[in-house]
């Protein structure tokens, strides 16, 4: 997972309160994908490096887009 980067906002739901966490993905998680939501369930560099809770995934987007 090297060469150009792009950060996600992930925006989480738990009990009531929303909170969000950034993360750093190579951008050819965002052009291999068609939606988003499926690179960050299905792409192997995506899955070595961390855990996902998607019973409290609200939403995601690129945060800046370089």
């Amino acid at each position: 997972m090297s060469g150009k980067r792009v950060t996600i906002r992930i925006l989480f739901a738990d009990e009531g309160t929303f909170h969000h966490e950034d993360m750093e993905l190579p951008t050819s998680v965002i052009e291999e994908y068609d939606r988003l939501i499926d690179g960050l369930r299905e792409d192997p560099g995506v899955l070595k490096r961390v855990h996902l809770d998607l019973r409290r995934l609200v939403a995601a987007w690129v945060e800046d887009a370089e």
